[in-house]
């Protein structure tokens, strides 16, 4: 003892407490998943001889524990879906290294620096649950702006406990009661029938009043009931909502709840079908473990990441990238000084713990324990925690920093975006390069003459044709069975709806087919003119990804996704859609060449600026509006010129002060939200500085001009021949299905992910940490479809 106290003195000039602003992580090694050797390797790299050795056991805990109903479509938040989290007893010891000498802590021995610093450590909030700890409160219900003053007409309206109907139909389900004049009215009008019939909607439309409260979720507990607020277009918390009620009458301490509130229903509605399908729940999965089969934990509402990823190292590209060509050890010594922070290692770590096999292996159930026979058929993985990963692949996207469902498309690509940048260095190890392809896209104009633009791209979007669906006769029968239902006031059950089944090529078959290009400046006619544009690929990548747009917008600009069956089959065969570039006889458009300086400016429209002048608006102003929104409209402009007037160059002479397309600024955060519903970063761009950064006018804006990218990025005409760029991978164009990321929920940004990935001969589902055979893959469901390139 008194040599390894000695042996610590030595090195207490080594020996750092830790200040409240920096990152500890003690939940997890930086480096692996377990700490065999890790230490070792820091001590080699850094010379830092003393550390703090935190061993856990975990707690046994009750079988009788109860299993709380999930109030959230969520998992591993408040209120979503348990993950079972186990919890642990920590013991505590000081190690000196290079000969692991080990002295006990708590001891009052120990030097006064020592104990300051380990006390520091286990007091302070591990970095991994940092991340996590606040992550949920921007989704609970905020208090509407409305509420504290909100409008309530004496209108004698008295509102019996029971017996409501809707005031403009038959309903007596789903009912709203404004909380301005008291009118009850059925809610909205879903997809397939159910529901309203929109009448609480409209007559906020017609009247403006903002507030309403759900019939049947009043009880004593006013918590739980169910406030919406139309302008706000969300579930709201309401303070004073017992006055509100108490001024129609309304005794909520004796009603009881007999309505689902929103929240509730789609939660209902997302662990029916969808739900059971997907997970394959109510089959029984056999369980797999070994190389390849590792589950990830649940974070919180990370399976998007989870899913993904699975199915990113199932391919050739990233298995030998991050696993065959690159151990933990190797990957440590060339990481920078905080290995935390380093993609490379942390993409290596994840690797590892995930095609390994070492953590694939069963972890025996306590009730288990007394039947060795039993426990190995219900016996699960724990899976591994992506902590470290999560943290900085979103270091740079704060939006995949908290614990929100996010979008599996948009992280996918950010993810394939970071790993290229950090291996700008080498190409030749990115791996992200076999998901990338060149697309190329051809302008016909009226005068015979054409014009070729070229882009890359990870994944190949489809829009779904519905009017291609195979079974109409089906879905004419079901439209007529839900209006008959309708019209008698019942609802349709969940087991007679039919849902449209497109087939896979004719959405490949819609991406390929020509398309009207309105507003096409040609510069052979000099004027403007609808052109006919088609689009193809350059080079067929070693994976290629399909996205369906599942989702579309509905009244107020909510993303709502398509009830919609693709059928997938197993091989497709995409050659058709080789571009095969500037045929011979075929003649390219002239280049744009301007007379003057003057004339390649855009100039104000001067009906939009006389209309603003009109309003009482500056001209000078008025002039820069209509240019920097590129003579869109009035209210466009408008609305550009009412969020600049501060600007400190808006009085410069337009010469100087004026903008050009690329120079107006758009709000990130306003083109992430235009990303969400599904569109591309470019058009989304381009709509915000049309619309003067109104996310509403934008989308207006790009529905209008579905093919602006396309008559605005003319400029870059290709004259060179269809050879595929050497960077590209390419080769022939038939594909097998080796991967599906589906996704249940009526959004992207809610709901949850699962993958399927075809390993070994058979499918098999990732679902968070549980990994087992798939017994019916839902081929027909994926939101995102991974295809390996078959060689010829």
């Amino acid at each position: 003892m008194s040599n390894a106290m000695e042996l610590l003195r030595l090195n207490l000039s080594r020996v750092r407490i830790p200040e409240p602003t920096n990152r500890i992580y003690k939940q997890e090694c930086c480096i692996s998943f377990e700490t065999p050797d890790c230490v070792g390797w820091n001590y080699e790299k850094t010379g830092n001889p003393v550390y703090l050795h935190i061993k856990q056991i975990k707690k046994q805990v009750g079988e009788d524990r109860p299993l709380k109903k999930p109030t959230l479509l969520a998992i591993g938040v408040d209120g979503g879906f348990d993950t079972h989290e186990p919890e642990f007893e920590e013991t505590h010891n000081i190690v000196i290294l290079p000969d692991y000498v080990t002295l006990p802590f708590p001891s009052v021995e120990l030097p006064e620096k020592v104990r300051l610093a380990v006390d520091a450590v286990l007091m302070a909030e591990g970095a991994e649950r940092k991340e996590q700890i606040t992550a949920w409160t921007a989704d609970k219900k905020q208090i509407s702006q409305y509420a504290m003053n909100l409008e309530q007409i004496k209108n004698g309206v008295t509102v019996p406990p029971s017996g409501w109907k809707c005031s403009k139909c038959d309903k007596t389900e789903n009912l709203w009661l404004n909380l301005t004049d008291g009118m009850i009215l059925c809610g909205r009008r879903n997809w397939d029938g159910t529901g309203g019939n929109n009448h609480a909607i409209e007559h906020y439309k017609e009247t403006g009043y903002p507030l309403a409260v759900k019939l049947g979720t009043i009880t004593a507990d006013l918590e739980g009931a169910d406030v919406f607020s139309y302008p706000e277009d969300e579930s709201i918390e309401d303070p004073l909502l017992a006055q509100h009620l108490g001024f129609f009458g309304i005794d909520f301490s004796s009603l009881q709840k007999t309505e689902m509130t929103t929240a509730e229903r789609e939660l209902d509605q997302n662990t029916n079908f969808d739900w059971n399908r997907i997970q394959e729940s109510g089959k029984e999965v056999e369980p797999l473990y070994g190389p390849g089969y590792t589950g990830l934990i649940n974070l919180g509402n990370s399976c998007y990441m989870a899913s993904t990823m699975q199915v990113v190292f199932s391919t050739r590209s990233f298995c030998a990238r991050y696993y065959l060509n690159q151990d933990l050890r190797k990957a440590f010594e060339t990481a920078p000084a905080d290995p935390t922070v380093d993609l490379n290692m942390q993409l290596t770590k994840l690797a590892h713990g995930l095609l390994s096999g070492r953590y694939s292996i069963p972890a025996i159930q306590k009730d288990d324990i007394a039947n060795d026979a039993t426990s190995i058929s219900k016996a699960k993985q724990e899976g591994i925690p992506p902590r470290m990963f999560k943290a900085v692949i979103a270091a740079s996207h704060p939006e995949f920093s908290t614990m929100r469902q996010q979008d599996a498309l948009e992280f996918f690509l950010h993810f394939l975006e970071q790993v290229e940048r950090v291996n700008a260095g080498n190409p030749a190890l990115d791996p992200s390069q076999s998901f990338k392809f060149g697309i190329e896209e051809r302008i016909s104009c009226p005068s015979g003459k054409v014009a070729y633009n070229r882009r890359v791209d990870y994944i190949l979007s489809l829009n779904i044709p519905l009017e291609q669906a195979t079974n109409k006769e089906q879905l004419e029968a079901f439209a007529k069975l839900k209006e008959e239902k309708t019209s008698e006031g019942k609802e349709v059950s969940s087991d007679e709806i039919v849902r449209p089944r497109v087939p896979l090529v004719a959405c490949l078959a819609n991406y390929s087919a020509p398309e009207e290009v309105h507003d096409f400046y040609s510069t052979a006619l000099k004027a403007k003119t609808t052109a006919i544009k088609t689009a193809g690929l350059i080079s067929f990548p070693d994976y290629l990804v399909l996205h369906m747009r599942k989702f579309v917008m509905e009244a107020g600009w909510v993303p709502k996704k398509l009830d919609v069956y693709i059928d997938v089959p197993n091989i497709i065969d995409i050659s058709h859609m080789r571009s095969k570039g500037l045929q011979p006889g075929e003649e390219l458009l002239p280049d744009a060449v301007a007379e003057d300086e003057g004339s390649q400016r855009l100039m104000a429209n001067e009906d939009i600026v006389c209309q603003l002048v009109s309003m009482g608006f500056n001209q000078l102003h008025c002039q820069k509006a209509a240019i920097n929104t590129s003579n869109v409209g009035v209210e466009e402009a408008m609305n550009w010129l009412l969020s600049h007037m501060d600007d400190p160059d808006i009085d410069a002479p337009i010469s100087q002060g004026s903008k050009n397309d690329d120079d107006i600024f758009v709000d990130a955060s306003k083109v992430d939200t235009l990303l969400s519903f599904g569109f591309q970063e470019e058009i989304a761009r381009k709509a915000l500085k049309a619309s003067g950064g109104d996310i509403e006018k934008a989308t207006d804006w790009i529905f209008s001009h579905p093919t602006a990218s396309t008559s605005a990025d003319m400029d870059s005409m290709s004259t060179s021949p269809p050879g595929v760029d050497a960077a590209l991978a390419d080769g022939g164009g038939r594909y097998r299905l080796i991967g599906i990321v589906s996704h249940i929920g009526t959004s992207t940004l809610c709901g949850h992910y699962v993958a399927h990935i075809y390993k070994e001969g058979r499918w098999v589902i990732f679902n968070d940490d549980k990994v087992g055979v798939s017994v019916d893959p839902p081929k027909d469901m994926g939101y995102l479809y991974f295809f390996e390139r078959l060689d010829d």
